[in-house]
């Protein structure tokens, strides 16, 4: 079973409160109060602002940044986003107008698409981390690696297939550390010697299931996956995939028992480089903002900086990495050639390779859904069995087992479905329909009893684990528009939740607020459960997809 975290450890808010620093200036320079990370891109330029679309990851560079407003004028205002959805964004032309930069760990999945690419005016590399492989010291004596200097990936694959290491690595549909992953082992597991092609990735199908059984953590972005480690039991994961300034950063605050020894494979590695591009749509005062913020970036003493506080090495030839980093670099393995190879993989590690997921959707069908809000549920929960999903970013994934559990003042319903695996006969597309006539028939009536469902819905799971005895990510969805008032209280809930057993406790529960839903109750949800509160208020289709990277 896998596990998440609750977000926002110390550190994390301490950085979130630096980057609050950095984007609360007016654009000259004052002490006013100035756009948040989490507002909306300003929906015109202004001089001396500039609007990036990027990974969450940087929140690290607040401090920097910071100092970069004083010295060069510049205000970096920042909207997150992962980087494949980021491309996505730039490729099809909706960042038009609403960015002037985009800054993701990486740009290579952006350049496959020809439409992307001729967005992009000019990029430079700030700053270096290749995706590693951090594993836990008391682990890596049982493994026989000595101290990790001269390990393959063949031996992490020999591993994990073993039943020796287990590990957590990000969704590679949602974070470039995870598809940087998957890159790699495909490359290194095919041995290509080129750009990766479809028959490499074919060549390499074999050890890429071995490898991926190992995988007993995901989440949808690279902190994430780094705070489910930190919460998670001693002998659930023995290791973590992540960029290497991120498991070394982590060592910082891990307690003895869970510090980790960095491993990069010595076959080669996939790196972020972190390019601070300018897209062509910007104009002409963001082109100077642009070129005066990463003229400041590219200073020695600068680049020294960002290698201290971040961790990640120096892109400017000459400025030495921070203490504690190697010096040595690993060979970059090749990337896929074509956008179609990329969009294969992804989808082949979602509906082949990947440990197939069970989820429960625990839907509020009570009264105060009626009209459009049971529209947009259904709109939502139907486009995840669409076909329209080249990446496997949204749809239920083939071999997904798929639980729907209508509620009111008690459950109205629960039926099941499993999803074919890939080649079945019925395929998938008649399951998917399916599931979307069990949704598309949720009618609202009735009022809110969210812990009484609750608890079914781990009773379902229960059930099914018991008939099945099968390993899968296991996860809960829960949708309310209001406050639970009937059945149990939040009280009962954690009482039942405390006498679960072990592995039914690291089940964590996704809720999505929406319409006038108790915030403290679904937040109280999550926090017990290790889940993630997710915001449907907005956009409900866009949180579906968004849990989809957990689950």
């Amino acid at each position: 079973m896998n596990l998440r975290t609750n977000p926002r450890g110390r550190l994390a808010a301490a950085l979130l409160a630096a980057l609050a620093a950095v984007t609360a200036c007016t654009s000259s320079g004052g002490d006013g109060p100035g756009p948040r990370p989490s507002d909306p891109p300003a929906e015109t330029a202004r001089p001396g602002v500039l609007r990036i679309l990027a990974g969450s990851e940087l929140q690290d560079l607040a401090p920097v940044l910071e100092d970069a407003r004083k010295a060069t004028g510049v205000t970096v205002q920042f909207s997150w986003t992962g980087t494949l959805d980021g491309a996505d964004a730039v490729s099809s032309g909706r960042a038009d107008g609403k960015y002037d930069a985009v800054w993701f760990p990486s740009n290579q999945y952006l350049r496959l698409d020809p439409a992307g690419k001729s967005k992009v005016l000019s990029e430079t590399p700030v700053m270096v981390s290749p995706v590693a492989i951090g594993v836990r010291s008391s682990v890596l004596g049982d493994l026989g690696w000595g101290d990790g200097s001269k390990v393959t990936w063949a031996q992490v694959g020999d591993a994990a297939a073993a039943g020796k290491l287990t590990y957590g690595m990000a969704d590679p549909s949602r974070s470039n550390s995870g598809f940087s992953t998957l890159v790699a082992v495909a490359s290194a597991f095919s041995k290509a010697d080129g750009a990766l092609a479809e028959a490499d990735v074919q060549k390499a199908t074999p050890q890429l299931k071995q490898f991926f059984t190992g995988q007993k953590l995901t989440s949808g972005s690279s902190g994430w996956l780094a705070q489910a480690y930190s919460r998670a039991e001693s002998g659930l994961v023995g290791a973590l995939v992540n960029y290497e300034s991120v498991l070394l950063s982590m060592n910082r605050t891990l307690s003895p028992q869970q510090q980790l020894t960095v491993v990069r494979p010595v076959d080669g590695v996939v790196s972020a480089d972190y390019p601070l591009s300018l897209l062509s749509a910007a104009a002409p005062d963001q082109r100077d903002a642009f070129q005066r913020l990463t003229s400041y970036l590219l200073k020695d003493e600068v680049q020294k900086r960002i290698s201290e506080t971040t961790l990640r090495r120096p892109a400017t030839v000459g400025v030495a990495p921070a203490a504690g980093l190697p010096t040595d670099r690993r060979r970059e393995l090749p990337f896929p050639g074509t956008r179609a190879v990329a969009d294969g993989l992804l989808a082949s590690y979602q509906n082949d390779l990947r440990r197939p997921s069970r989820t429960v959707y625990v839907l509020d069908t009570s009264g105060s859904m009626e009209g459009n809000r049971i529209a947009a549920l259904k709109s939502a929960l139907g486009r995840l069995t669409g076909a329209d999903d080249t990446r496997g970013v949204r749809r239920f994934r083939n071999r997904e087992e798929v639980t729907l559990v209508s509620f009111a003042s008690s459950v109205k319903w629960s039926k099941t479905h499993v999803v074919p695996a890939t080649g079945s006969q019925p395929g998938p597309q008649d399951e998917l329909a399916a599931i979307n006539t069990d949704v598309q028939s949720l009618a609202a009536s009735g009022g809110t009893a969210v812990y009484g469902s609750l608890e079914e819905a781990y009773r379902v799971i229960e059930r099914q684990q018991a008939a099945a005895n099968d390993d899968r990510f296991t996860s809960i969805v829960l949708m309310t528009d209001g406050e639970s008032n009937s059945g149990p209280t939040d009280s009962d809930f954690k009482r039942f939740h405390d006498g679960l057993p072990a592995w039914e406790k690291s089940i964590p529960v996704f809720p999505i607020k929406f319409g006038e839903a108790a915030v403290n109750q679904l937040q109280g949800i999550a926090d017990v459960s290790g889940g993630k509160l997710f915001d449907g208020s907005g956009s409900l289709d866009g949180a579906f997809e968004e849990i989809r990277g957990y689950q």
